[in-house]
């Protein structure tokens, strides 16, 4: 089988199946050897390691991660596209196609079963609508995960690596940071896929924390904290904090642990680093245990 990253090659196989693009699953397929060849290098995936492709398609990525590792479990859920994938994968005996919905797959029983338990390396070029539950999925599981390298959409990638002050700051970008440590590494214009989308695309590297940059006594709360903090950019975070159901403290108090924090009770949401956040998180945590301002 030729390569699928030359644009002809993918258009004879969508000609010989008659292959019509699903705008639900959100499908768009790199025809660009140069981007798939940076995406693999981005990824690390070496002859060791066992990776997990989301959304292959019709197994253009999945020819190049089949020949740079050592297995790969590729999961598609569009089931018009499995046919295509016993095709374009035939000469290769190191890949499984499950006709699946990621968000349903039992990640932790995969790594378990394909790969001793031992952290695993996640490729993908996920489709915009579902980036954020696909990635915040794969963080919150806790599954033992190296690294993840995704095409996304590109104002997508730019929260995800942007810093306190910053237009693109906010609830996705802290959320990132938390689990991860964010590099972009190639922006792709809509030229490199078929069809065309209508915005332009971004690699992007998220190398997986093997220990929590900051510590938190309640993660829920600290998000909770974090999101409310977004919800009205234009508030101050005292108030948007005293009108959030998961915090449930009178505004003086809030403004009591703001101050306690350290920062400034006109301060907005924005302007906080992930430290000052999970620095408020635990001071209101212990103030709606009951323990007062006393610290550790």
């Amino acid at each position: 089988m030729e390569l699928l990253g030359v644009p002809q090659n993918t258009i004879a196989i969508l000609q010989k199946y008659q292959f019509n693009f699903q705008k639900k699953f959100g499908q768009n397929f790199l025809i660009d050897t140069r981007v798939l060849e940076r995406i693999i290098k981005a990824s690390g995936v070496t002859k060791e390691d066992f990776v997990l492709e989301i959304g292959p398609g019709i197994g253009t990525m999945t020819q190049y991660l089949c020949e740079a590792a050592r297995s790969v479990v590729a999961v598609e859920i569009d089931r018009k596209l499995i046919p295509i994938l016993e095709e374009t994968l035939a000469q290769y005996r190191n890949v499984t196609v499950l006709n699946e919905d990621i968000l349903n797959v039992d990640i932790a029983r995969m790594i378990r079963e394909h790969n001793e338990g031992k952290p695993i390396k996640v490729v993908a070029n996920l489709p915009y609508y579902i980036t954020t539950p696909i990635i915040m999925g794969l963080f919150e599981s806790r599954v033992p995960i190296d690294c993840i390298t995704v095409m996304v959409q590109k104002e997508v990638a730019d929260r995800m690596q942007s810093g306190p002050g910053t237009k693109d700051y906010g609830a996705l970008s802290l959320a990132v940071q938390y689990y991860s440590i964010p590099e972009i590494v190639a922006n792709v214009p809509p030229n490199c896929f078929i069809p065309r989308p209508k915005v332009g695309s971004a690699v992007i590297r998220l190398t997986c924390r093997k220990e929590m940059s900051v510590i938190v006594e309640d993660e829920r709360l600290m998000f909770e904290i974090i999101r409310a903090s977004f919800n009205q950019r234009r508030k101050t975070l005292a108030n948007g904090l005293s009108h959030a159901p998961g915090i449930s403290l009178p505004k003086e108090t809030i403004q009591s642990c703001i101050a306690e924090s350290g920062v400034s009770l006109t301060v907005r949401g924005e302007a906080l680093t992930l430290e000052q956040f999970a620095q408020l998180s635990n001071i209101i945590c212990r103030r709606k245990r009951g323990e007062g301002s006393r610290t550790y």
